[in-house]
């Protein structure tokens, strides 16, 4: 017998607006399952049950309004709800609860979503595995030894383990793509500028931007559009390209361009080891895509310089954070070696790498160019145990996150959008996903070979949590 959590969010938007389910119902089922499920998942670092329920309450007697409405979801840690603690992954945090709602929040409030609370993520959302000192680990649903991976790592738990339907997230170099591909989601990082109100152009190298993690393309479709048309902000620059995305699904690959290249821009400064089941993954998309009418094929990509760069620019995004020297005694091992770092670089240094960022970005940018969308793996290895990523040598841990996720953060550096969506099984039956990296506001076009994907491979099995 189906569960309400077994329909996709569309489904559950349209049951709904029948009234075949209420939106206190539908709460309930999902704070439900957080309450039995989660302690050994990870997902959530507070569940507000009461203010949820009360307002799934005040949707009752109303006339369905907006385009989330009464449907549930969870804002990431990072973002400030109004009397609910907000600790960004942080002990320095632990008792800041903000009196004032971020706009990420506010914006899907105002769509009609409910909130059912606060989902993990890292100190400061700055690694690509969720593991704080502030919360339990956020956990692959499928195999809770490993860990979910980060920063939106608590998002993505909760929405592969049925105890949301979708959730928001943000990316500033892989944070919504690396989780998404760890537990076999869909997740989507858009352009820059695409989103208004987490455009990254306010930030160095305008990485991080917000995007939506979800069981499916078009439940992800879905969150991208209340994403981009909500609050919109003098200071960002919409990127070129036409929504809403939620049409592009079903709008086939029959024209398209695809290029195929498994080479990442850290494997001439790291030792970047593609897993078997990765590389099969992406040949396995690849002649999907070829069978469904688009023109496939191998290219040479042969990128320069990244490594030095990015790790500049990350250290100087670190570096802004307003921290004392006490405080940075009370961080973690990773973050205060940011942040140290990155207070060490010399204003020249930080020039030069915003201006080879920028010369990185047009190369590739003209690289890509011959293509609709360029394939590549989503990881370069499965979900790994929880303690993987080294506690206390804050040198070897940033090493092994570029070892886990080499494919995600230069796309943040270009600006581009890119997906994440699952293909194969690995001889577990854990999914292995793909990522196809748009044109600059090209998410309709990664939107439509995602959907396309999707429904050559069918439906995928749900980990042994979704059934409990």
């Amino acid at each position: 017998m189906s569960e309400l959590h077994d329909l996709t969010a569309i489904e559950q938007l349209a049951a709904l607006r029948t009234g075949e389910i209420g939106p206190v119902d539908l709460a309930g089922h999902y704070l439900d399952r957080i309450a039995r499920l989660d302690a050994g998942l990870g997902a959530f670092v507070e569940v507000t049950a009461d203010a949820a329920t009360a307002r799934a309450r005040s949707f009752a007697a109303d006339a369905p309004t907006g385009a989330l409405w009464g449907l549930p979801f969870a804002d990431k840690d990072l973002v400030p709800r109004a009397g609910v603690p907000t600790r960004y992954g942080s002990r320095l945090h632990r008792d800041v609860v903000p009196d004032v709602t971020g706009d990420q929040a506010a914006v899907l409030d105002e769509a009609g979503g409910v909130s059912l609370g606060k989902t993990n993520t890292p100190e400061f959302g700055l690694t690509g595995y969720t593991e704080s000192q502030v919360a339990p680990p956020a956990r692959d649903p499928w195999n809770p030894a490993n860990g979910a991976g980060g920063s939106s790592g608590g998002a993505a738990t909760a929405v592969a383990a049925g105890l949301l339907p979708l959730a928001p997230a943000s990316d500033g170099g892989g944070s919504i793509r690396i989780p998404a591909a760890t537990v076999g989601l869909v997740g989507i990082k858009p352009s820059r500028g695409r989103v208004p109100f987490a455009s990254g152009l306010d930030s160095p190298g305008g990485l991080p931007v917000a995007g939506p993690i979800a069981r499916t393309v078009a439940d992800a479709a879905l969150l991208l559009d209340v994403q981009v048309a909500g609050r919109p902000h003098p200071y960002a620059t919409a990127a070129p390209g036409a929504g809403p995305f939620l049409t592009s699904v079903g709008a086939g690959a029959a024209s398209a361009r695809v290029g195929v290249t498994t080479v990442s821009p850290w494997d001439d400064a790291e030792d970047i080891r593609l897993d078997p089941d990765a590389e099969r993954a992406v040949a396995v998309a690849a002649a999907l895509l070829a069978d469904a009418g688009s023109a496939v094929e191998a290219f040479d990509w042969q990128p320069r310089g990244y490594a030095e760069m990015f790790t500049t620019i990350w250290r100087t995004s670190a570096a802004r954070m307003n921290l004392s020297d006490a405080e940075l005694e009370l961080v973690e091992p990773i973050t205060a070696w940011l942040v140290r770092e990155g207070r060490r670089l010399t204003g020249a240094e930080v020039l030069e790498a915003l201006a080879a960022a920028t010369a990185f970005e047009r190369e590739t940018i003209t690289a890509f160019a011959p293509f609709d969308a360029v394939l590549t793996p989503a990881l370069a290895l499965p979900a790994q145990p929880v303690g993987w990523f080294d506690a206390d040598d804050a040198a070897r841990n940033f090493s092994q996150q570029v070892q886990y996720a080499p494919y995600s953060s230069f796309v943040n550096v270009c600006g581009l959008p890119a997906v994440v969506v699952p293909v194969t099984l690995d001889g577990s039956g854990h999914p292995v996903s793909v990522q196809l990296i748009g044109r600059p506001g090209g998410e309709a076009a990664i939107v439509a070979l995602a959907a396309e994907l999707e429904g050559r491979v069918g439906p995928l099995p749900r980990p042994d949590v979704w059934r409990a």
